[in-house]
């Protein structure tokens, strides 16, 4: 069989552009497991002694447990998860090499051991001296973590009675010897993930499986792997930058794309206390920065915008944006020049997010709008100032969701004035408020002598 890294489709022939979803050079030879596959997972969970046997119930009958989620005591981790970890839940962690990823398991791990839950650390790729030295620089030395350092995914349900929690590190060199095909290949991945999931949903054992991400930033292996969890987890940040995004793009028990932020230190990751300060300067006003807001699941948070234009110097203008969706960016600038009458068409202009941030919600276009006019006019704007709203093709600002939760993050960081949509109705905020239809406003409130 051929399979398809993107999409998960199959296919008899290989081509070198997916049937299914039209992706190019996407197909990967496997093998299909066929015959005795029953059989042998009966086994595997007849190692799973003293468990009982489940049974269907009613719907309405199934009641709560008292404690429905376990906290790791690492906030900025359990508020990514949508409130801490469910009993039987499979979660993929991804991240470019060095990144952190182990670090942050076994920080995790740590945490779940020292409230009397016993945890399984499972590594096939470093050894047992290589965790140890990290144990004991990140101070984790529990008396209810254990550690397993092999490749087979039989020998570990082999000592799944004792533990409910597994972290397996990482799923790409994991192998299952019914299978012929190396670790790391697509049958391994499918059917190691596979096996993983069916215990934990059968006896609510909760697992985490770290996998590499590749050059293109998925996650390596088959696109299918993402679709067997319950939650995945990127791990972002440049390996020199020491503040790291733990970002969740799929939950099953939570909102998606919520983020926890932590910093990188000698001694191991470390919370964010404030994280809107690692996005912002808030030292004196520089020309061509602009606050506003984004939302990243259910945490609203302050971004500086760092805009720059000057005259093109090797002829066709550069249009550069980090952070940013450039196509938006030229839209913007569209926008800029049919209302405001701007001439930016010999210049360079270049749009950064500060922090590393990345964002593609509409509420950061009047932001970067008076970021621009700013560089262009080179004059700061107003100190403790931000602008929150959607800019149209018209020159029209339009109103965000969830604003007054974007005000309360500027009133705890001390910002003064507000710069809103118009249009937005229901706002009690203690914030000198700017209401403004049009970009063109922005001229008396922002650029204003007095």
């Amino acid at each position: 069989m051929f399979f398809c890294t993107e999409c998960g489709a199959e296919t008899t022939k290989w081509s070198g552009k997916c049937p299914t979803c039209g992706a190019w050079n996407s197909l990967k030879e496997t093998s299909r497991i066929i015959g005795k596959k029953k059989k042998r997972n009966l086994q595997v969970f007849a190692n799973l002694e003293g468990l009982e046997k489940i049974k269907p119930e009613l719907l309405k009958d199934i009641e709560l447990g008292a404690q429905s989620r376990l906290s790791s005591n690492i906030k900025e981790f359990d508020g990514t998860l949508g409130g801490g970890i469910v009993p039987g839940m499979v979660v993929l962690i991804g991240g470019e090499p060095g990144i952190g990823k182990s670090t942050l398991m076994l920080q995790v791990a740590n945490k779940i051991a020292e409230m009397e839950k016993k945890v399984l650390y499972v590594t096939g790729e470093e050894s047992k001296e290589q965790i140890k030295l990290r144990s004991e620089r990140l101070k984790c030395n529990s008396d209810n973590l254990f550690l397993l350092c092999t490749t087979e995914a039989e020998e570990i349900l082999d000592y799944l009675n004792d533990f409910s929690f597994v972290i397996v590190d990482s799923i790409q060199s994991v192998h299952s010897n019914s299978i012929e095909n190396a670790a790391g290949s697509i049958a391994q991945l499918r059917e190691c993930t596979a096996l993983f999931t069916s215990i934990a949903k059968k006896y609510n054992i909760s697992f985490f499986l770290v996998g590499h991400v590749t050059k293109e930033g998925a996650v390596a292996g088959p696109k299918i792997i993402e679709h067997m969890v319950d939650t995945v987890l990127y791990f972002e940040g440049e390996t020199q930058n020491q503040f790291k995004i733990l970002r969740a793009t799929k939950n099953r028990f939570g909102s998606t794309n919520e983020i926890g932020l932590f910093e990188m230190l000698s001694s191991g990751l470390k919370e964010v206390a404030n994280p809107s300060q690692l996005f912002l300067n808030m030292d004196e006003q520089k020309i061509g920065t602009a606050v506003g807001s984004v939302l990243e699941g259910s945490r609203a948070f302050l971004v500086e915008v760092q805009a720059l234009v000057a005259h093109a110097s090797y002829g066709t203008s550069q249009r550069v944006s980090l952070g940013f969706d450039h196509r938006k960016l030229a839209l913007i600038l569209a926008v800029i020049e049919k209302c405001l009458s701007f001439n930016l068409k010999n210049n360079d202009v270049f749009i950064n997010l500060a922090g590393g941030m990345k964002a593609l919600e509409p509420a950061l276009d009047l932001a970067i709008v008076a970021a621009i006019l700013s560089s262009f006019k080179e004059t700061a704007l107003p100190q403790n100032t931000m602008l929150i709203g959607e800019v149209g093709l018209n020159g029209e600002v339009r109103p965000v969701s969830q604003t007054e939760k974007r005000l309360k993050e500027a009133v705890k960081l001390g910002y003064q004035n507000i710069v809103i949509p118009k249009k937005t109705k229901n706002i009690k905020t203690s914030l000198k408020t700017y209401k403004i239809s049009h970009i063109s406003e922005l001229f008396q409130i922002l650029f204003s002598k007095k």
